[in-house]
């Protein structure tokens, strides 16, 4: 198992809510390896065709992404969770606010303040999360997924349509 690799834990968390193969384009792939170089590609931003030959032909993953994408499973195996771990308790419901919804006052801006904490450094990503549980790092890898997803989907809504 890789650094940034599905946990067991996670993973048998996730098992139940993935799509079957409906047997008419053959065999899938083995899911857990393939959203392993899914969820590589999303945090270290490497192109496909780099990916590392242990999450298999890098087309099969890209394949798999991109119909996951288009037919919203990315956005369901995440509601899915986030319910499961809601009737498990396992999740925070903290709302955030930043300032794309909440306006400030004129008078402030432009307040001295303290600098901001230095960023934590790259090996310490095993710290930071190292008291979630299997439904909390599987909530947020889902997440950082669907953000992508999204992104994707709005560039693709603002370009010009293509011919080939």
């Amino acid at each position: 198992m890789g650094r940034g690799d599905l946990s067991d834990a996670e993973w048998e968390r996730l098992r139940p809510f993935l799509p079957v193969s409906n047997r008419r384009c053959g065999r899938w792939r083995d899911h857990r390896q393939v959203i392993d170089g899914i969820l590589h590609r999303v945090r270290t931003g490497v192109q496909w065709r780099d990916l590392p030959e242990r999450f298999g032909p890098w087309k099969a993953v890209y394949e798999r992404h991109r119909l996951w994408s288009a037919d919203g499973t990315w956005e369901r195996l995440l509601q899915q969770v986030q319910a499961a771990a809601d009737a498990a308790g396992e999740i925070d419901w903290d709302v955030s606010v930043d300032s794309t919804i909440v306006r400030a006052h004129q008078h402030a801006a432009g307040a001295c303040t303290d600098p901001p904490p230095a960023p934590a450094s790259k090996g310490a990503d095993g710290l930071e999360h190292q008291d979630e549980t299997p439904w909390q790092s599987l909530h947020t890898r889902l997440v950082e997924v669907v953000r992508e997803v999204r992104a994707w989907a709005a560039r693709a809504a603002g370009s010009p349509p293509s011919s080939t």
